[in-house]
C-alpha cells in the first residue's frame, strides 16, 4: 500500500488515483451492508469522521493500520479491502471465468496469519480466501452477519466457536458456520497450518444512506 497517505482531518477533495475511488466504494457498501452509519464506524474503528468520509470518497488512502482497523469492524479482511482496489478488480457486470494463477491474488496480514485471496478484486457472491498461520494465541474472536466455511489443507487447528465449543482439526476436516457466530483459531503446538476459508459476501450494498 503507498505511504503518501491523506492525514485525517484533511479538506483535500481530490480522488487520489482509481485505486483508492475502488477501494473507498467498497469500504462504503460493506458500511452499509453492515447497517452502519460513518458515525458508527468512526467510534468502532477510533478513526476520525472525516478522514472515514474522504476515504469512502476516494479522497484518502488508509494505511495498513487503518485498513486493519476498518476490516476489524465491518467483519472482512485487509487482503479483501486491498483487493477491491485491485488492477484487475471485476466489474458487478462481468460474468466470465475468473481463474487465478498460484502466483496472483492479492495477499497480505489478517488476524495473526497470512491470507491470499483466491479471487481477484470484485464483487462475488462469496470471498474465498488461503490462509496459512503458526500462531498458538488466537487473539479476539472474528463476528459477521454472513455464513462462513473452513477447510483445513494441512496441519492441526483449534477452532474456538464461542459458546459452541472448541473443535481441534485435522487435514481434511472442515467446519461450517452461520452468520453471527463467534470464531477464532490458532495452532495447538506452533506447527504451520494451512486453510481454505469461504465467507459469503456482505448482501445488500445497493442503495442506503
Amino acid at each position: 500500500m503507498p505511504t503518501d497517505l491523506i492525514e485525517p482531518g484533511s479538506t483535500n477533495t481530490r480522488v487520489v488515483d482509481e485505486q483508492a475511488l475502488r477501494t473507498g466504494e467498497h469500504i462504503r457498501a460493506l458500511r452499509r451492508s453492515h447497517g452502519q452509519t460513518l458515525v458508527q464506524l468512526a467510534e468502532r474503528t477510533g478513526l476520525s469522521h472525516p478522514f472515514l468520509s474522504q476515504l469512502e470518497r476516494g479522497h484518502s488512502r488508509a494505511s495498513m493500520v487503518s485498513l486493519e482497523k476498518i476490516a476489524i469492524a465491518l467483519g472482512t479482511s485487509q487482503v479483501e479491502l486491498l483487493a477491491a482496489g485491485d488492477a484487475q478488480h471485476r466489474e458487478p457486470d462481468d460474468r466470465s471465468p475468473d481463474v487465478l494463477r498460484a502466483a496472483d491474488g492479492a495477499r497480505g496480514p489478517f488476524s495473526k496469519g497470512e491470507a491470499r485471496l483466491l479471487v481477484h478484486g470484485g464483487r462475488h457472491a462469496f470471498e474465498p480466501l488461503e490462509f496459512t498461520g503458526m500462531n498458538t494465541d488466537p487473539g479476539e474472536y472474528y463476528e459477521h452477519r454472513e455464513d462462513e466455511f473452513l477447510y483445513v489443507l494441512s496441519g492441526s487447528l483449534l477452532l474456538d466457536l464461542g459458546s459452541s465449543g472448541v473443535q481441534h482439526l485435522e487435514p481434511g476436516d472442515s467446519a461450517y458456520y452461520r452468520g453471527g457466530t463467534p470464531h477464532r483459531w490458532c495452532s495447538p503446538d506452533g506447527d504451520r497450518f494451512q486453510l481454505v476459508v469461504v465467507k459469503q459476501s456482505p448482501v445488500g450494498v445497493e442503495g442506503g444512506a
